[in-house]
């Protein structure tokens, strides 16, 4: 196993660059915000939700690779990290021509949106290995380098005053280019690169990804609907909201990462601090959102959006929630839970039912729609965490058991 950093050390590496990936997140439609047009605003903000939940793919490899190294140190993992690219990239293929018909978005900036996507994808292999060897400080930098390629080359562009194509071109060259620099940060010491154990199961890989993408859809299927069923200039303003949401929902997602490998060991104690930290952040953000929601709206968007401040607890208590659902369901992807994802997509559905059918088709209308899903989503999974918990401690455990069992 290679050398571990101290955690205190480890925490501020990867807090700092979980800081730089959120912050640059949360630049880009910002600067867009500010750059273009209402409706290219609308279509950007859809087109960073849509690869975002196709790029889960990487979250999922990188997770998958995380558990099985923490468990079994250092696998052979390059044939699996090819098939969830090329899984990937079919299926892009299928999904955007019929997204680019739908949601109306252009042809162009949505093909260059889906090459930036597969190089984010092909980064999980190598930012999988750091986690799973608890290797932080490379894992920090391979996040940076992570992010600025995915967002770098989009925030140049738009503060450049560049159109929104020409912005997603720069975006998609950046994050091809990150790739080699990634691939030297995971590189082992000569004397640790002997690969044991048995190849990482592609099995894994769908497992963990498939609960990412639970996650991603069901927090991101509000924009989605503001998209289908508001006019083209309210949908814009609710991207704005949705800045909110996803703040409030990846600020505390380090707390995820330095965690994971703990729980792939059956770290109980690593569990409940994980939660507690999480909770306490969301709490924050959701205060401050209350108290300042028009600075807050301000902040996000300019001073055109100022005027939705009083939703600002709305959408910051969503993200607040989905980030402790992030965090139960990455507890139980690593205890070999086989499908932690399955309350999500039954709250996609509920969410997609009740803004189709009941919800008023306007920003709190779907807004309280979205806070009322991810309640739903966080009490259904933590009741499902919290009794594989109590089956795991009144049933004799078998050595090597992990936290959670189906």
């Amino acid at each position: 196993m290679a050398k571990r950093s101290g955690i205190g050390t480890a925490g501020l590496a990867v807090t700092a660059a979980g800081v730089l990936a959120n912050g640059l997140a949360y630049v880009v439609p910002v600067v867009a915000a500010r750059k273009l047009s209402p409706a290219d605003l609308s279509v950007l903000a859809t087109l960073l939700a849509m690869t975002a939940i196709v790029g889960v793919a990487s979250t999922g490899l990188q997770i998958a690779i995380a558990v099985h190294r923490a468990r079994n140190g250092p696998v052979p993992a390059g044939r699996s990290a090819l098939l969830t690219v090329a899984a990937s990239a079919g299926a892009l293929l299928l999904v955007l021509p019929i997204a680019v018909s739908v949601l109306r978005l252009p042809v162009t900036a949505t093909a260059l949106a889906a090459v930036s996507t597969i190089g984010v994808v092909a980064a999980g292999r190598w930012l999988g290995e750091m986690q799973g060897d608890e290797r932080f400080l490379p894992l920090a930098a391979g996040l940076a380098v992570v992010a600025g390629g995915r967002y770098g080359g989009v925030v140049l562009g738009l503060a450049a005053g560049a159109s929104l194509t020409t912005a997603l071109l720069a975006g998609a060259a950046t994050a091809i280019l990150a790739l080699p620099a990634l691939h030297l940060l995971a590189r082992r010491p000569r004397d640790e690169q002997h690969l044991t154990g048995e190849p990482l199961a592609v099995r894994a890989i769908f497992t963990a990804g498939a609960a990412t993408l639970a996650t991603l859809v069901v927090s991101y299927a509000d924009f989605l609907l503001a998209r289908r069923f508001l006019p083209a200039d309210v949908s814009g303003a609710y991207a704005v909201g949705t800045i909110l949401t996803k703040g409030a929902l990846w600020a505390p997602q380090v707390v995820t990462v330095l965690a994971l490998p703990r729980l792939a060991q059956g770290d109980r104690r690593t569990l409940r601090l994980g939660l507690g930290l999480v909770g306490s952040c969301g709490a924050i953000l959701v205060t401050a959102s209350a108290v300042a929601g028009d600075l807050a709206f301000r902040l996000a968007g300019g001073p055109d959006y100022a005027s939705l401040g009083r939703y600002a607890p709305v959408f910051a208590a969503t993200g607040a929630c989905y980030g402790l659902v992030f965090m139960l369901v990455n507890a139980q992807v690593a205890a070999g839970a086989r499908w932690p994802s399955a309350p999500l997509w039954v709250v996609t559905v509920l969410l997609v039912a009740a803004v189709w059918l009941v919800a008023p088709r306007t920003v709190p209308g779907v807004a309280w729609s979205a806070l009322a899903a991810s309640i739903t989503a966080l009490i259904a999974t933590g009741v499902l965490v919290a009794a594989r918990i109590r089956a795991a401690v009144t049933e004799p455990r078998s050595q090597g058991e992990n936290l959670t069992v189906e």
